[in-house]
């Protein structure tokens, strides 16, 4: 049950829809998650009413083709399934959206299955065996 969040600027609808597909399609291919378990915020600023920064840090140098990408999911999975997944988004964004691998930026954010309430105002997570 990732959620994710997708932030670019002035991308337009159609590359921004594209690089949550690739997010989706990598999530699905290197951890597991099932074909509908796609919770996404995708949103795109215009560089006026809205902005994202961005500096050459360690050495990647970005550019306006910049995407944020925000993914929390429940914990438990090893530093190699993360670093797969780092690598499939990048190269899927790269297919779907023709996002440069350097402008794909990624942070996970990990928390327990109590965290969650995915409606109904219950901890779905923490009410069904098996989960």
């Amino acid at each position: 049950m990732p959620l994710v969040r997708i932030d670019t600027l002035r991308a337009g609808p159609e590359r921004l829809a594209a690089i949550g597909r690739a997010v989706h399609d990598a999530l699905r291919e290197t951890i597991g998650i099932p074909p509908d378990d796609r919770f996404q915020i995708l949103r795109d600023h215009d560089g006026t009413s809205g902005a994202l920064r961005y500096d050459d840090y360690l050495g990647v140098h970005r550019d306006d083709g910049i995407a944020y990408i925000a993914i929390t999911l429940r914990s438990g999975r090893t530093p190699a399934q993360k670093q797969a997944l780092f690598r499939r988004i990048a190269e899927l964004a790269q297919a779907y959206a023709d996002t440069e691998p350097r402008n794909v930026f990624v942070v996970l954010t990990e928390n327990e299955s109590a965290d969650w309430s995915l409606g109904e105002g219950l901890a779905q997570y923490l009410d069904a065996p098996g989960t």
